[in-house]
């Protein structure tokens, strides 16, 4: 019997903004000029600079946020782009609300909650998601927050899935980690917890969740 459910955010509960989108929002909040050869010329620049080792994603970079912001504004200078440009795309990267709930988010946590199943936020970021969800009025369905920046880990270490089952004072085999990509959040499996990955989220029309539901007799 499931007792609770673990979700990833970004790409299982909200979307992610392509890398076309995070330079338009921040060339926006500039009033700079947005055309296509401006807004790739960026995009690529970007892209050289992190390299093919995927600097912005490396190793620690969500369990501490100093790294991260030190990290991204680096990579940001490594691609020659002005200081302003700079931070404007980090305050985008750092705010949850540009990552957009899908759509049946709000019955599937009304769901799980009316038949008595715990839920957990487990999630490599470097800002506090509490506000994201209290906008959305979803503060309420969510009883444990695992975020990466507070706890000084991040996934795929098992102490992230650890700590959360002890915060919902549920066992491994009583739990179901819900997430999208196999490394950080399939890393679940090897803590003894039942885990479904599903195709990271498109569009908030993107409808998955069901497929949470009927696991947990919610459906």
């Amino acid at each position: 019997m499931i007792r609770a459910v673990l979700f990833d955010w970004r790409g299982t509960l909200v979307t992610t903004l392509t890398e076309r989108d995070w330079v338009e929002h921040a060339l926006l909040a500039l009033g700079r000029e947005r055309s296509g050869p401006v807004v790739e010329g960026v995009v690529a620049a970007i892209a050289r600079a992190n390299g093919a080792d995927d600097r912005l994603d490396g190793p620690g970079v969500d369990s501490d946020a100093a790294l991260h912001r030190r990290t991204y504004l680096d990579v940001f200078a490594d691609a020659g782009l002005d200081s302003e440009l700079a931070e404007a795309l980090y305050a985008v990267e750092s705010d949850p609300r540009r990552n957009l709930f899908a759509l049946d988010v709000p019955a599937t946590l009304r769901a799980l909650r009316e038949r008595g199943i715990a839920v957990a936020v487990v999630s490599d970021i470097h800002v506090d998601l509490r506000p994201a969800f209290d906008a959305a009025g979803l503060g309420g369905l969510v009883d444990v927050f695992t975020l990466s920046f507070e706890l000084g880990r991040q996934k795929p270490d098992p102490w992230m899935f650890r700590r959360t089952l002890e915060a919902l004072g549920v066992g491994a085999h009583d739990a179901l980690m819900v997430g999208d990509r196999s490394r950080p959040d399939g890393a679940a499996v090897e803590e003894g917890i039942t885990t479904l990955l599903l195709p990271p989220l498109r569009s908030v029309a993107d409808r998955r969740l069901h497929k949470v539901l009927a696991p947990c007799g919610a459906g």
